[in-house]
């Protein structure tokens, strides 16, 4: 106190005389290297931008602080920005740095390695010259598959999910044409600044031309399954389920963006896919609900290995390492037999669905936590076979037909309802593995989580 009265006094005085008065001379603050601040902005923008999870981002990104010694660091994670700011203390000013995400592209190849480099420095294995050239390497690195073969998958997503809905060949050759076509155009209107929500309803609106074709020519059965396959390569199972585990954990600015993200991916598809069947229906074609698949109730091996082959092929197009590809296939099939046993068993499909999702959850998280990788490589693409594809086109099919209108509204909110329970159960089988675990994945603890503990409204 009397040090800051002196300071004050002096200050005082040479203001009186006309002087400047001499800076304070306090002892310099915490030093650390600010190379680390730019080390943890960038894992935290490459983990955001190729699909983590808000709260696994923030989890990283105060591992590599702790272990690169920032002090007092503040770590703020958003859907489209990141925060970091360092305060050593004792009178020197903070250190704080931001990046935008202006662009960002699934690559789940990079969210192994990036965890396996914070992972690594968190327990002291990496000094940070070495982190920052591991950094670059993985920021240079190319995904495990050629992106032939990444274009390729969704075609083939699209012809498993029609052999998935009862289709034959002629059904997933044509499920796979239309996709092709449709991911193409998408592609093309990309190349000219052709926003994302309306390269989405092209694509699904092409994938639909595809069906009302084959309805004209007298193969109504057909046609469903076509769609609904086109439909399934394009539905945002990966964004759903980082928002529901946003939302979850309480990151709730990030989880409300991701919602909304979801929100307009669906209703580009519906957009696309309403504009084609109401033209249909205007001109005279017969797209009757009536010949619409039916949810399977009977276990069958085809339908199992589509649905291995849905999940497979997701898989490659979310760029996941080749040692997660069969791991992917596994949850597929056991994600559509466990659907299908509960289904037989009277399980409503809504329900069924979150069942389903929770297995598949509680299988794939503590897979993932063995090999101590994340889990959105095992969980998304496992839980792609039942993502709604035949409610969407069912709901736009009735919505175009003159006493329609109600049972298509009830079938989008059926399409909406299997979507949320799908993402909430694989989230709620994380939760239960991270319920009885010692630590998280980055050594945080299930005690580190601020929402855990927050009071109930207050």
């Amino acid at each position: 106190m009397g040090q800051a009265a002196e300071r004050l006094r002096r200050s005082w005085l040479a203001l009186m005389d006309g002087t400047v008065p001499e800076p304070p001379e306090d002892e310099p603050g915490e030093c650390f290297d600010p190379r680390a601040i730019d080390l943890v902005l960038r894992v935290g923008e490459l983990l955001l931008a190729s699909g983590e999870s808000t709260e696994r981002v923030n989890e990283a990104m105060l591992s590599l602080a702790v272990a690169y010694e920032l002090p007092r660091c503040e770590v703020q994670v958003t859907f489209t920005s990141l925060l970091v700011s360092a305060h050593p203390g004792n009178g020197a000013p903070p250190v704080t740095g931001t990046r935008a995400i202006r662009r960002r592209t699934p690559a789940y190849w990079r969210l192994t390695e990036l965890h396996a480099l914070v992972q690594q420095a968190s327990i002291g294995m990496l000094d940070l010259d070495d982190a920052l050239v591991r950094l670059q390497e993985i920021k240079r690195g190319r995904a495990p598959y050629p992106p032939w073969l990444m274009v390729v998958s969704l075609g083939l997503i699209a012809a498993f999910a029609g052999v998935l809905g009862g289709g034959g060949p002629i059904v997933a050759a044509t499920a796979f044409v239309a996709t092709l076509l449709g991911d193409r155009t998408a592609a093309a209107l990309a190349r000219r600044g052709i926003a994302e929500f309306f390269q989405l309803a092209v694509a699904a609106g092409i994938g639909a031309t595809a069906a009302v074709v084959v309805v004209a020519m007298g193969n109504p059965g057909r046609a469903s399954t076509i769609v609904t396959g086109a439909i399934l390569a394009l539905l945002p199972g990966r964004p759903l389920v980082a928002s529901i585990q946003d939302g979850i954990t309480g990151d709730l600015v990030s989880a409300g963006a991701r919602l909304l993200e979801v929100f307009f991916i669906i209703a580009a598809i519906v957009a696309g896919l309403g504009a084609v069947v109401y033209t249909a229906v205007k001109l005279g074609v017969d797209v009757n609900v009536g010949d619409l698949p039916s949810a399977p109730t009977l276990l069958a091996p085809l339908p199992v290995l589509a649905a291995a082959g849905v999940s497979v092929t997701f898989a490659v197009c979310l760029a996941v390492p080749r040692a997660v590809l069969v791991p992917a296939a596994a949850g597929g099939a056991l994600i559509w037999v466990v659907y299908a046993l509960l289904l037989n068993a009277g399980i409503v499909p809504v329900l069924a669905s979150a069942l389903s999702a929770v297995f598949i959850g509680l299988i794939g998280s503590s897979f993932a936590r063995r090999r101590n990788a994340p889990t959105l490589p095992y969980i998304v693409p496992a839980i792609s076979p039942l993502l709604p594809g035949t409610l969407l086109y069912r709901g736009m099919v009735e919505l175009n037909t003159p006493d329609g209108v109600t049972e298509g509204a009830l079938s989008l909110v059926a399409a909406l309802s299997v979507a949320l329970a799908l993402g909430a159960g694989v989230n709620l089988g994380g939760e239960l593995v991270r319920a009885f675990q010692r630590v998280g994945l980055s050594a945080s603890g299930r005690w580190a989580r601020p929402a855990a503990r927050r009071t109930r409204g207050f």
